[in-house]
Parts: structure tokens; sequence; C-alpha cells
């Protein structure tokens, strides 16, 4: 297959583009600025991609967007979070419907903070979008997928959760504190954090551009566990202690209290229904213990 990437420097992208080769795909960049070879030069904030990019392009997989931890959450940068998914998916979604043997298949970017805060409460793909900054932002994203849906491309919105490497993330973040013996749950530890390894990532993303799926997809392993739970296992894969519990206070102070409320004191308990009901998907990385294993290379 020829398939069009944006987002492809990032952390889920620059891993997916060798493994599509890999596989046997021609992966064709869609990037903002220093084009190479077959890259399609494109501008979400100005709305502007070559009428004719996505010709004979059989796939899009679409993860750019603005990082959600990379900034304190100011109004101006909150709207940033939301134009930077919403245009730019209206913009491919409308490149798409419009290309001449264009894609039959969109898989775009979503994440499982569409949810919100639900405490302990089992979710998948059946269970409604939840409240707050984050779930708005999702459902917005997912829905600027329309006119790609009315032109019959199958699209699948990619519902991601913590994306787990040691060369990026909030693992790669989380790592040196822990590595000193200096890590610990926050604020109790309660709660849930979904996560997926990057190889089960980007393996699931290659799957969904032939499986015979559309609509929503968890892209979360099948067994989430509490921040506590995972607090303790990265501490007994690394052989570091993790006795030092962080109160609220210094992340809100370092990031703000709204991100840190959303990104590390709230989660959800999400389930990959979709890929292991629906589809023949094997996870790699179950567990988390096999996961951080495998990563770390420990």
């Amino acid at each position: 297959m020829r398939v069009a990437i944006t987002g492809s420097a990032g952390l889920i992208g620059s891993a997916l583009k060798p493994h599509l080769e890999s596989l046997g795909h021609e992966v064709i960049r869609v990037v903002r600025s220093n084009p190479s070879g077959t890259d399609i030069v494109w501008s979400p904030a100005e709305c502007r991609i070559d009428t004719h990019a996505l010709d004979a392009i059989d796939a899009v997989v679409h993860l750019a967007g603005a990082g959600i931890g990379d900034k304190r959450w100011t109004d101006r940068y909150k709207l940033e979070l939301l134009e930077s998914r919403t245009k730019g998916t209206t913009l491919i979604s409308e490149a798409i419907a419009a290309a001449d043997d264009g894609p039959k298949v969109f898989l775009s970017g979503s994440a499982i903070g569409i949810y919100g805060e639900r405490g302990d409460e089992e979710l998948d793909e059946q269970s409604p979008a939840g409240d707050g900054f984050l779930a708005d932002i999702c459902v917005q994203w997912e829905q600027a997928t329309g006119m790609a849906e009315a032109a019959g491309v199958r699209v699948v919105h990619l519902r991601t959760g913590i994306v787990l490497s040691a060369h990026g993330g909030a693992l790669k973040k989380q790592l040196p504190l822990f590595k000193f013996g200096l890590g610990g749950k926050m604020a109790g530890g309660q709660q849930w954090q979904s996560w997926i390894s990057i190889d089960d990532e980007v393996a699931a993303i290659a799957h969904l551009l032939t499986a015979d799926i559309s609509g929503p997809v968890n892209l979360s392993a099948p067994n989430p566990v509490t921040n506590a739970e995972f607090t303790d296992t990265l501490g007994e894969v690394l052989h570091r202690p993790t006795f030092m519990p962080i109160p609220k206070f210094g992340p809100k102070l370092l990031l703000g209290g709204e991100l840190a409320d959303n990104l590390l004191f709230s989660g959800q308990r999400v389930l990959p229904r979709v890929l292991e009901a629906d589809t023949d998907f094997t996870f790699q990385h179950p567990d988390l213990a096999t996961a951080l294993h495998a990563l770390l290379g420990k």
C-alpha cells in the first residue's frame, strides 16, 4: 500500500514509518516544511494542501497535533491544542474526499481522553464520551473526519492511551527519577493508567490498515493499571525503591493545576474490546511488566 502519514516526526510516527516500510508499504510523509523526495507539503494552520496531493494514495494515517503536555494550559495554548487537531483533520478529510483514485482508508488520531474521568468504570468503544476539556477536544477531533466518511472512506478513530517508549513520552520523562530511586505514586496512586507499548501501538495501526473495522478503536493494552501499580512495577523492573509519594502541589506548581489534574491525577480504565474481539490482533506486551522489560532491555 501507498500510505501517507502526518506527524511522522512524533513519537508514534517516527516508529510507525520504518515499521510500515518493513512490511513492504511505501510511506509518504506529509510535512510542514523541508520536503524531500515524495513528501507532501501542507499547512494545517492555513488550511492549505495541494488539491491533488492524495491522488493514488491508498491510505492515510493522521497523527499530527500539538503536544498535550508540552506547555502550560493557557487559554491560547488550549486553543492551539484544539485547532491543531480539528483544522488538520478537516483539511486531510477534505483532501481525501477530493482526491482522484484517493485513499480508501483513513486512520485518524484520537485519544482515550474522550472518556473523561470515570473512576473505576471499565470503558470500551461503546462507552459514551465524558466531560472536560480533553473529552471535548477528542469529540471535535473525531467529528472532523466527516467529509471522508461521507465520501465512503473507511474511517478509524485511533483512541490511543499512554504510549510507553524509552525514547520519548511519559516513560522517558519518568525514568531519571526512578533510576535515582526518587520515583513514587502520585496523589494516592488510585487513578487508572491505560497504557500501550510503542511496539503494540505501531503494530495495531498497521493491522488496522487492512482490518475490516471502522469507527473508534481503543489502542491500549488489555491490562490497565493504577498509578500505584505502575509505580511498583517500574521500580521492580529497574530494581529501585519507590517509597517517595508525590503530593499534588509539586506537579501543579510545575505544570499548572488544570494540566496536572488532567494528565497526572485522573485517568481512565480502558479496554481494547474492538482489537481483541473484532480483529485477530495479538498484543506483544499484554501486561505492564512484560512491556517494561522489553522496552528497557531489563
